[in-house]
């Protein structure tokens, strides 16, 4: 248990590959501030963020800027986006979210139904920060194995705890029936 809170106090950095466009932006200097690798890149979709380990890849747009601009033009965006990237996030930001960008929201998802395209809906660059950073940790290589090793452990203590299966292995039907 000691070890394992030691392994979580350890700070987490990778290197992230910025689109130029948000050089100057709230969020890659906030990124650089928690000691991430920061690159930037014009050859990446402006708005872009991309986090090289781990593969997952953020595009973050304001919801203004998407009701300003003609509808066709942030869905090819995104669309271009989604077909590059595999394992892709749309990060929203609006200070409130009200029922016009709920609708903008529920417009992006039936447009992209099916893809591998998730919305993150967002308030501030903090919070997208911590949502982009949390998703990237979690999906990188040692975290994604203690995580998978912990829901494994969790299942079988269930199965072992659970009553049912008592009730099961009394009457002799654990042997017919394997939940793994």
């Amino acid at each position: 248990m000691a070890e394992s809170a030691e392994k979580e106090k350890i700070k987490w950095t990778t290197t992230i590959i910025i689109s130029t466009s948000l050089k100057s932006c709230e969020v890659a200097i906030a990124l650089e501030n928690r000691s991430h690798k920061v690159r930037y890149s014009a050859s990446v979709e402006n708005g872009s963020v991309i986090f090289s380990r781990t593969g997952v890849a953020f595009l973050l747009m304001d919801a203004k800027e998407c009701f300003m601009s003609a509808e066709e033009i942030f869905l090819a965006k995104i669309e271009k986006f989604i077909n590059i990237h595999q394992n892709s996030f749309l990060v929203l930001s609006a200070a409130l979210h009200g029922l016009k960008e709920w609708k903008l929201m529920f417009r992006i998802q039936q447009r992209f139904l099916g893809s591998n395209l998730r919305i993150l809906p967002v308030h501030n660059t903090v919070n997208a920060i911590d949502l982009m950073c949390t998703i990237a940790k979690i999906t990188s290589k040692p975290y994604i194995d203690s995580i998978c090793y912990r829901m494994i452990t969790t299942k079988a203590y269930i199965i072992e705890q659970s009553p049912i299966w008592k009730t099961l292995q009394k009457i002799n039907l654990s042997d017919s029936f394997n939940p793994n």
